[in-house]
């Protein structure tokens, strides 16, 4: 599976964002599907997950209630609404699939391009 981020740009603080994210292929329903984001210099830091098949979801604490991911089945896409963005929300984004549902980056193993957003304060 291939996965392709986009949706990403320059937004005000207090603005909104949506990423996507479109899979070459339909993922298993055990599957999970993440967003992570990584600021130059610093580790890749886990922003939410949703796993494939029954639509649960988890969120870092610094996003939790800002931020919603989601995903489309038939489309074969998955959402990150953003939400009261702020400047420390400055990142590059990126998609990636685990087998279970996991906050560590070392259980995904598929990834897609990051997508820049960039909140202006």
């Amino acid at each position: 599976v291939q996965l392709q981020a986009s949706g990403g740009g320059l937004v005000q603080a207090g603005g909104s964002l949506r990423l996507s994210c479109s899979l070459s292929g339909r993922p298993f329903s055990s599957h999970v599907m993440a967003w992570f984001r990584q600021v130059p210099g610093k580790e890749r830091e886990f922003v939410a997950a949703i796993r494939w098949g029954y639509a649960t979801t988890t969120y870092s604490d610094s996003v939790k209630g800002r931020f919603t991911i989601s995903r489309d089945r038939a489309e074969n896409t998955v959402y990150l609404q953003m939400d009261n963005l702020k400047p420390e929300d400055t990142a590059l984004y990126y998609c990636a699939k685990a087998n279970s549902l996991s906050r560590g980056e070392r259980d995904y193993r598929d990834w897609g391009q990051g997508t820049l957003v960039t909140v202006s304060s």
